[in-house]
């Protein structure tokens, strides 16, 4: 059987929509920015990622939901490939995608004027109370793509999203 293209591409972009991220399940694959291309050829339908950063270990779980959500729903010849250049950069992260971030508790990567803030320029605001008057605890949260902080002033942790 033959997909038609068009239509099906944007079926699979909204199935996509749905695929959530394993480590941070508020965000989805799209949110994260993390699709590069959804290809069509004859029966079989690819879609081409980025890992968040090399290694990620949480990619192999990502292509694999992919996969099965794509199967659920009727497009079973599926293949994910995975692209490195570029490099994937928080950038492609969606607007809504840094909104559910901080609503789950996850600092948003901090952008200053279209170009991320140098590390030693960054006032991380809590995700609970919105105080910048947070600190640095380690370089490493609970995922290598998250740093730690805690807020000096409500006294919590969290995490932020790094910007690569």
């Amino acid at each position: 059987m033959v997909i038609e293209p068009k239509i099906a591409s944007q079926k699979i972009w909204q199935i996509l929509e749905t695929v959530c991220d394993p480590e941070v399940p508020v965000l989805t694959v799209t949110d994260l920015g993390i699709i590069r291309d959804v290809k069509i050829n004859g029966d079989e339908v690819e879609v081409i990622i980025t890992p968040t950063y090399t290694g990620c270990p949480a990619m192999d779980m990502i292509a694999m939901n992919i996969k099965l959500a794509l199967i659920e729903n009727g497009y079973p010849n599926t293949k994910i490939s995975s692209v490195l250049s570029p490099a994937w950069t928080t950038d492609w992260m969606s607007e809504e995608g840094k909104r559910k971030l901080k609503e789950y508790g996850i600092a948003p990567p901090q952008q200053e004027s279209g170009r991320f803030k140098r590390r030693e320029s960054l006032n991380v605001p809590c995700p609970q109370c919105n105080s910048t008057n947070t600190r640095l605890i380690s370089e490493f949260g609970s995922t290598a793509c998250k740093s730690l902080y805690q807020c000096n002033d409500c006294k919590e942790p969290f995490d932020y999203f790094k910007c690569h």
